[in-house]
C-alpha cells in the first residue's frame, strides 16, 4: 500500500500523453516504418496500417494503458496483482525492455555521432562509403557515444516521473514534431536530374507514397502487407514491452482515459505519416527507386547522409536538423523503456528510484558495451530461424521484438479476453462517466481476432511459417 500511496503520477492528460508518444514515436517509425510503406505498395500499406491501428492497435494500447491505471503496478508486478498465477507474463513484459535498452543506446549513441559530424560542418564525410562500417568497427567510439546516450537518458530517470519523463517530453515532443514538419514540407520542394539525365521530384517520391499499388498484388502479397504492419505497430505503440503499463500506473484516476488514447493514437500516426513523407520523397528524389529497398541502419547512417550530400551546401543544415530530430525521438523512446525496468524494481524489490536506476544504468551499459564489442572484437555471424543473418545486435533485437513481444501479447490477450474478462478494462476506462467508444469492438479483438494475428505473426517470426 505504501508504493501505491507514494506513487509518482503524470500532472494531467497532456504529460501523459506526450509522454506516451515519445514512446511510440522512436527508431522503428523513422526507419522502419517508410521503409515498409516503400516496400508494400505505398498507400496500400498506409490503409491497411490504419486499419490495424484502429483495431488491433487501439487494443493493445488500451489493454495495457488500463492494467497499468487500474494496478497501479509496472509490468513486472502488474499481471500479478491483476492474476495472481499469471505472474510469469509479467516477468515477460519485464524482460523485453531489459533486453532493449542495451542496443537501443548503442544506435542512440550512433545518432549522437551522426549529429555531431552535421553540427560541426563534417556532414559531407558521413556521407563518404565505409564511414558507417568503420566507425561501428572501432572500439573507442561507439563506446563514448553509447555512454554519453545512455548517462543522458538515465539523467532524465533520476529526475523521476514529473520532472524527468514530463518535463522533457513537454519540451521534446514539439521540438521533435516541428523538425518532422518541416523537413517533410521541405522534400516535397526537391528536385534532381542524375547522371543518366534522369529528373525526379520530392512530388514524384510523395505520390509513391501515398498511392496505393495493387500491380500484381495477390493474397499472399496481402497477407505480407498485413503482418509487415502489424509488427511496426509494436514499435509505433510501444506495445507488449511493460512501457505503456509502466506509464498507464502514473495516471490519475481521473484523467480521460479513451481521449488519451485516442490522441496517442493520433500523434503516433501523424509521425509516422510524415517520417514516411521526410524520407521517401527525398531517398526517391537523389537515389530512385532502388534506393527505396534500405532500412533499418543502412537507411538512415548510409543512404540518408548520401541524399542530404547530393543536396549541396543546405544539406548540412538538412542533414543536422534530421539528426537532431531522430536524437530527440530516440532519447523520448529510451526514456520510456528504462523507466518500464526502473519502475519495476522499485514496486517489486522497494528500491529507491536512484537505486533501481542505477541498478539498469549498470545492467544496460554493461549490455551496451558488448553490443558494441559485437561489431568488432565480439564480432561473428550467425543465421536466425526467420532466416536473416545476425550477430549481437540482431539476436538481442530477435529475441525481444520477434519472441518475446508477440508472445507477451497473445498471453495480455489470453489474461483479459478469458480470464479476467473485458469488462475489467472496460470498467477502468469508463470509471470517470468517459464513453469507450469501440467497446463491442474491443471484446471482438482481445478475445478472438488479435490472438489469431499475433500467433500467426508468432509463428512467422520464429521461422515455422513461411509461406507467408
Amino acid at each position: 500500500m505504501k508504493t501505491e500511496k507514494n506513487r509518482n503520477s503524470f500532472s494531467g492528460s497532456v504529460g501523459f500523453v506526450l509522454a506516451a508518444a515519445g514512446s511510440a514515436v522512436g527508431l522503428g517509425n523513422i526507419w522502419r516504418f517508410p521503409y515498409l510503406a516503400a516496400k508494400d505498395g505505398g498507400g496500400l500499406y498506409l490503409v491497411v496500417y490504419l486499419a490495424l491501428l484502429l483495431t488491433f492497435g487501439f487494443t493493445l494500447l488500451t489493454t495495457e494503458v488500463a492494467i497499468g491505471r487500474k494496478t497501479k503496478q509496472s509490468p513486472l508486478t502488474a499481471y500479478k496483482k491483476l492474476q495472481e498465477k499469471w505472474g510469469f507474463l509479467g516477468v515477460l513484459a519485464c524482460l523485453v525492455p531489459v533486453i532493449i535498452m542495451p542496443y537501443y543506446c548503442v544506435i542512440g549513441g550512433w545518432v549522437v555521432k551522426y549529429f555531431m559530424a552535421y553540427l560541426t560542418g563534417s556532414g559531407s564525410s558521413a556521407a563518404q562509403d565505409g564511414y558507417f562500417s568503420e566507425f561501428t568497427a572501432g572500439v573507442w567510439q561507439p563506446l563514448v557515444f553509447m555512454a554519453i546516450f545512455l548517462f543522458v537518458v538515465s539523467f532524465i530517470i533520476f529526475r523521476g516521473v514529473n520532472r524527468g519523463i514530463e518535463s522533457s517530453s513537454k519540451i521534446l515532443m514539439p521540438l521533435l514534431l516541428l523538425m518532422v514538419v518541416g523537413i517533410a514540407f521541405f522534400s516535397l520542394t526537391i528536385r534532381h536530374t542524375d547522371a543518366n539525365g534522369v529528373a525526379r521530384t520530392g512530388m514524384e517520391g510523395f505520390r509513391i507514397y501515398v498511392i496505393p499499388n495493387l500491380e500484381g498484388l495477390t493474397v499472399k502479397g496481402f497477407f505480407t502487407v498485413l503482418l509487415d504492419a502489424m509488427g511496426q505497430l509494436f514499435f509505433s505503440l510501444s506495445v507488449a514491452m511493460g512501457i505503456m503499463i509502466a506509464y498507464g500506473s502514473y495516471v490519475k484516476d481521473d484523467a480521460n482515459l479513451a481521449k488519451s488514447i485516442n490522441q496517442i493514437e493520433i500523434f503516433d500516426t501523424a509521425v509516422a505519416f510524415l517520417a514516411g513523407m521526410m524520407i521517401i520523397p527525398a531517398v526517391y528524389t537523389f537515389m530512385g527507386r532502388e534506393g527505396m529497398e534500405a532500412s533499418g541502419p543502412s537507411l538512415m547512417f548510409v543512404s540518408l547522409p548520401k541524399v542530404f550530400s547530393s543536396m549541396g551546401r543546405v544539406g548540412n543544415l538538412i542533414g543536422g536538423l534530421f539528426f537532431a530530430m531522430v536524437l530527440f525521438a530516440a532519447l523520448t523512446s529510451a526514456v520510456s523503456v528504462m523507466e518500464a525496468v526502473v519502475s519495476s524494481l522499485m514496486d517489486k524489490f522497494h528500491l529507491s528510484r536512484i537505486k533501481a536506476a542505477t541498478v539498469e544504468l549498470l545492467v544496460a551499459l554493461g549490455g551496451g558495451i558488448l553490443v558494441c564489442l559485437g561489431y568488432n572484437k565480439l564480432y561473428f555471424d550467425i543465421t536466425l530461424p526467420n532466416g536473416s543473418h545476425a550477430q549481437i545486435l540482431d539476436i538481442m533485437d530477435y529475441i525481444s521484438n520477434n519472441c518475446l513481444m508477440p508472445l507477451v501479447a497473445i498471453g495480455t490477450c489470453a489474461l483479459i479476453g478469458w480470464v479476467v474478462k473485458p469488462k475489467a478494462i472496460i470498467s477502468e476506462v469508463e470509471k470517470t462517466g468517459c464513453r469507450f467508444g469501440r467497446k463491442s469492438l474491443y471484446i471482438v479483438m482481445i478475445r478472438f481476432i488479435a490472438p489469431a494475428l499475433l500467433l500467426v505473426l508468432l509463428l512467422k517470426s520464429v521461422g515455422l511459417l513461411r509461406a507467408i
